[in-house]
């Protein structure tokens, strides 16, 4: 026969019901505030991930801007580049051709005297005169050279120098200071603007 529960027994059971479920509601509680962090840190990745993916896109399509730009630019400049270089070229063949052409303009007088001068001559009984009017006509033919830059070489008795004389033979001398200088000059040298467009033929002292 079974003892009847006394007043504390059932109040301690009670307790203890209560403290059960007391502890039921916590784990509750606290499984549902794993759940939301859980969702929350769920919800921040795919927000940075969707962030990620949208700079990304962002960041080509910045590129393929970039690019297309850098392309417009090349294509400009290379066809700049092509019209400077065919500009370029036919002001080079102009200046050539204009430069000739003014060099032929500017030997026409001395041309033109050299004609006069040739009807007198079988005419003329003065040779002097005749020879007065040859050096004129030279004069004028040098004169004209010498404004176009044409400038002879000095060599007859100075140091042989290879950047300005060709020798073509060496012949003994008397005096030794002659010796490695320039003796004769067979061919006169020239230079225009300091470039030598004919080098002297000379005969050196050995």
């Amino acid at each position: 026969m079974k003892r009847p529960k006394t007043h504390n027994e059932e109040a301690k059971k009670g307790n203890q019901e209560t403290d059960n479920l007391s502890e039921k509601t916590m784990i509750n509680n606290e499984n549902k505030e794993q759940e939301t962090e859980t969702a929350e840190l769920n919800d921040n990745e795919n927000a940075e991930q969707g962030s990620a993916q949208n700079d990304s896109t962002s960041q080509q399509l910045d590129f393929e801007a970039m690019a297309l730009e850098w392309k417009d630019k090349y294509m400009r400049l290379s066809a700049d580049f092509d019209n400077y270089r065919k500009r370029t070229l036919k002001e080079k063949i102009e200046l050539s051709k204009f430069a000739g052409e003014d060099v032929l303009k500017g030997l026409l007088p001395v041309v033109d005297d050299f004609e006069r001068g040739l009807k007198n001559l079988e005419l003329a009984t003065d040779l002097e005169a005749m020879k007065e009017g040859i050096n004129l006509i030279y004069n004028k033919f040098r004169e004209f050279l010498t404004q176009k830059g044409l400038k002879e070489i000095d060599a007859l008795n100075t140091d042989f120098n290879t950047d300005f004389h060709e020798a073509i033979t060496k012949i003994p001398v008397e005096d030794k200071a002659m010796i490695g200088k320039i003796v004769d000059v067979v061919q006169k040298g020239y230079t225009i603007d300091d470039k030598v467009v004919r080098f002297s033929k000379v005969v050196v002292g050995e």
